[in-house]
Order: structure tokens, then C-alpha cells, then sequence
């Protein structure tokens, strides 16, 4: 019978752990050089490891086993990649109003990297700042983009409406350009709060990156 190569018995030794009923080997992966196979990632019990360990010295033409096996029991704290990614896919959709799918979400050995295109700056930091609170995670790359390029009548359109809606306050002049998805707003306000005000207006429009507030205010 001829060797087996490689990949064909890193395939069996798949096969043979989701075979096995008494092992749970979602955590568990299998790499293969020269016919020496390597087992790494967790098990829930020392049982499992034991049990994981005769599963691939049944398979044929495995040549030795290197065994890399953590245990970790329930109560530990989840921190595989495909745990950590399924928690900040959870939290996205618990924490921003977004269509599933359209934020992705790749660990890579706690690594997180969050790429897509979404409507709001405010979003995307969100994101990623969540994603940056969850257990296990190293650091966060947020690669996420900002859709449409704002216009000027968008961004004082929503600044006049948030003025309305607090009385006795006036954003005629405050003057607004923009470059890309770059802000910058100028003029005169009468209160820092109006200020703060222009600002945040200036940040809820859709595809926003950067404000630059050059606003002075009065006394």
C-alpha cells in the first residue's frame, strides 16, 4: 500500500477525531509534516486529551505524534480565535444597528482585524472599540471604511436642525466645507455648548472621518 501524503492523512486524522464520540474537537487542530502529526488547541477534559491521542494513533500511517493539547474546562475564560470572533460578531449585532455580514471580523492568534464599509464614523470606532474589551484579545486593527463622501448642505443641514432644536441658539455663522470625508467647520458661536453641539451635528452625517472645528466662540 502506498504511502499516504500529507494532506490525505491529515484528512483522516480529521476524520477519525469528529468520528470519535468521546472526543469534542471544535478546538482541536491537526497539521501533518512527513507523516508526523501535530496536535494543538484545547479539550475539555484530560479524558478527551487521552481520548484524542489514541484517536490518532489508530489512523494508518501516522509515523509519530507531537501532542500540543491544552485542557480547559468550562469555567475558563473563551480565548481560541473562532471563540473571540464569535463573541465581537455577537456584539456587533447586540450594540450597532448594521445588516449582518457587512462588518468582517478575522483573530488571528488574538489578533483582531475588522474590515467592511459602514454609513458613520462613530460606528466603526465603536466597533472597534468593543472589540478591543473582549477577553483574550491582543489588539484590534480597524480597517473599517466610511461609505458616502458627506456634502457641505448635508452637514449644515444637520447642524441648523440640531440648533432648532434647542431654542434660542443660531448656526447661520457657522460656515462648513469639506474635502473627502473631511469636515472643517468656521464662524462664530456664542457658547463652547455650541460649539460641542456643531461638532457632534457635524459627525452624525453619513460617510464623516474627520472634524476639524476652527469655530471661535464669543466671550
Amino acid at each position: 500500500m502506498p504511502n499516504k501524503s500529507d494532506s490525505q492523512l491529515q484528512d483522516d486524522v480529521v476524520a477519525e477525531l469528529e468520528w470519535d464520540p468521546s472526543v469534542d474537537h471544535a478546538d482541536i487542530g491537526v497539521s501533518v509534516n512527513d507523516g508526523v502529526v501535530t496536535l494543538a488547541g484545547y479539550v475539555k477534559s484530560f479524558p478527551q486529551k487521552v481520548a484524542a491521542e489514541r484517536a490518532v494513533r489508530r489512523v494508518a500511517g501516522v509515523r509519530a505524534l507531537a501532542e500540543e493539547l491544552k485542557v480547559r474546562f468550562a469555567s475558563d475564560p473563551k480565548t481560541a480565535d473562532h471563540e473571540i470572533a464569535r463573541r465581537i460578531v455577537d456584539i456587533i449585532g447586540w450594540t450597532v444597528a448594521i445588516p449582518e455580514g457587512q462588518i468582517k471580523v478575522k483573530v488571528e492568534h488574538g489578533w483582531v482585524t475588522l474590515s467592511g464599509t459602514v454609513d458613520w464614523h462613530f460606528i466603526a470606532k465603536e466597533v472597534a472599540r468593543a472589540a478591543g474589551q473582549i477577553s483574550g484579545v491582543t489588539g484590534v486593527s480597524n480597517m473599517i471604511k466610511v461609505g458616502d463622501v458627506p456634502t457641505p448642505a448635508d452637514v449644515k443641514a444637520r447642524i441648523m436642525a440640531a440648533f432648532r432644536r434647542r431654542a434660542g441658539l443660531d448656526a447661520s455663522s457657522v460656515s462648513v466645507t469639506t474635502d473627502g470625508s473631511t469636515v472643517t467647520l468656521r464662524g462664530r458661536v456664542k457658547a463652547w455648548r455650541e460649539r460641542r453641539m456643531a461638532e457632534l451635528a457635524a459627525w452624525s452625517a453619513p460617510g464623516v472621518t474627520d472634524v476639524e472645528d476652527y469655530l471661535a466662540v464669543d466671550g
